[in-house]
């Protein structure tokens, strides 16, 4: 439920700064220094503009704006940072303060952060408007290509082979050359996916492309990506179609530790719109792979933002469950806070429709709400849909509410065990896989 402590200091600095309003659906977050610099003034005007948003800035850190933005309470929050500000200390921050608006353990807003090579790049993602509808996907490891009108994925454990799928058709296995630097290449550049996905050994700078086996490099350089094969041929990349970019197994892709920093280079000409990637080294998976439990294999129920945080939501979930083990539990630890989520957390992509194995169907009607969830696929409606990957399958389903709600009371399939906060619903895959279940609720608007 929302709470209202530290009240009076987030109206304190809400006064200072000139910025008393009723609470936004969106808010701004930026440090001063970025608020006055030429180019950056005019990234955080165009969000507030486009968003009608309340802008909150802070002056030593991040931390500076937690108590103003917690009185807020907004449904997305957007952090404008410029490149030595959003290290992985910058988005572990991030994360603690979005959890800490009420009592709960869960995030309790959308956000995302806007930032760039420069200022015009962060300035070109802020002026994204146009939703996406992700028809065409491209990856350099195993996707579910059923759950895309069309595709390819070349992989990073088998040398030379590479899975098509044409729109229409099945996906079909082709041999390839084992150095597949230059296709990745050219797969951004001429087939210009809508989503492109990577996996494996990676730093702060480059992306090695083979996994199990040598292959080239993805680089950058002054904010441009580039291919290196194996015989040290540069390979130009000109991607600029709108796109969002998943980093779903790499270590330290979403490290944005400087101007150099190869995150910084998907955005700037690889179109990239939105992105997801570790902070850190990766080893357990759970905070990575599942976005594709949500937002590739669910196609077009979940926009990338609330797969994002639908999959936060269920590592949480999953940290606190009774029976998780140690070993899960420090994994699970391990990736809470490491997963950075860049661009406008309100600017929606997602999937084009297709086959899902399972509806959910969320009503409401005055103070009751119920949420109906019909297998489709018998016993396999909640089965792990590809097993590629770390973690993979189990997440609990979960339904997004219109609006913030508080005094919850469950009336109706208590025994699924579910969760229900102000802003989801999470229950737990159903073991009944023949009938429809259903969990009943009601709740008061929080204005």
């Amino acid at each position: 439920m929302r709470r209202r402590t530290d009240w009076a200091v987030g109206l304190l600095l809400l006064l200072a700064s000139g910025l008393w309003a009723k609470p936004a659906d969106y808010v701004v977050v930026v440090s001063e220094r970025t608020a006055a610099t030429a180019g950056w003034r005019d990234v955080v005007a165009t969000l507030a503009k486009r968003h009608h948003a309340q802008t909150l800035t802070w002056a030593k850190g991040v931390d500076d704006a937690a108590p103003a933005l917690k009185t807020a309470f907004p449904r997305y929050a957007c952090f404008v940072a410029q490149s030595d500000e959003c290290g992985k200390d910058f988005v572990e921050r991030v994360h603690a303060m979005t959890r800490a608006f009420d009592d709960d353990p869960y995030t309790d807003c959308f956000w995302g952060i806007v930032t760039g090579y420069d200022a015009a790049a962060a300035l070109r993602i802020a002026r994204q408007d146009k939703p996406l509808t992700v028809r065409r996907a491209a990856a350099a490891t195993e996707i579910a290509l059923d759950c895309c009108q069309e595709g390819l994925w070349y992989c990073e454990l088998n040398q030379g082979k590479l899975v098509r799928r044409a729109k229409g058709g099945p996906p079909v296995v082709e041999k390839v050359p084992g150095d597949t630097t230059e296709a990745l290449a050219k797969a951004l550049s001429d087939y210009r996916p809508d989503l492109f996905v990577t996996s494996g050994h990676a730093s702060e700078r480059d992306w090695m492309i083979g996994y199990s086996y040598r292959n080239g490099f993805f680089r950058c350089e002054k904010g441009q990506l580039y291919g290196l094969d194996t015989q040290q041929k540069r390979i130009a990349i000109n991607s600029p179609n709108p796109k969002v970019y998943l980093a779903v197994g790499n270590c330290l892709m979403g490290h944005v530790d400087g101007p150099d920093a190869i995150a910084l280079a998907w955005m700037n000409n690889a179109g990239v719109d939105q992105m997801a990637g570790y902070t850190v080294t990766s080893w357990y998976g759970y905070g990575g792979w599942g976005l594709l439990d949500y937002f590739v294999e669910q196609p077009g129920r979940y926009s990338l933002t609330e797969a994002f945080f639908a999959n936060q939501a269920a590592l949480i979930w999953r940290l606190g469950l009774p029976g998780t083990t140690e070993a899960d539990r420090r994994g699970l630890t391990y990736d809470k806070d490491v997963l950075a989520f860049y661009g406008d957390p309100a600017w929606v992509a997602k999937m084009a429709d297709g086959p899902l194995t399972y509806e959910q169907a969320l009503t409401a009607f005055g103070r009751d709400y119920a949420l109906t969830i019909t297998p489709k696929r018998g016993a396999e409606s909640y089965a792990t849909v590809n097993k590629n990957g770390s973690q993979r399958g189990g997440r609990p389903i979960i339904a997004w509410l219109p609006k913030r709600v508080g005094n919850i009371k469950v009336t109706g399939g208590a025994e699924l065990g579910a969760v229900v906060t102000d802003t989801f619903v999470l229950v737990p895959r159903p073991e009944q896989t023949s009938q429809p279940v259903r969990l009943t609720f009601t709740a008061d608007p929080v204005e």
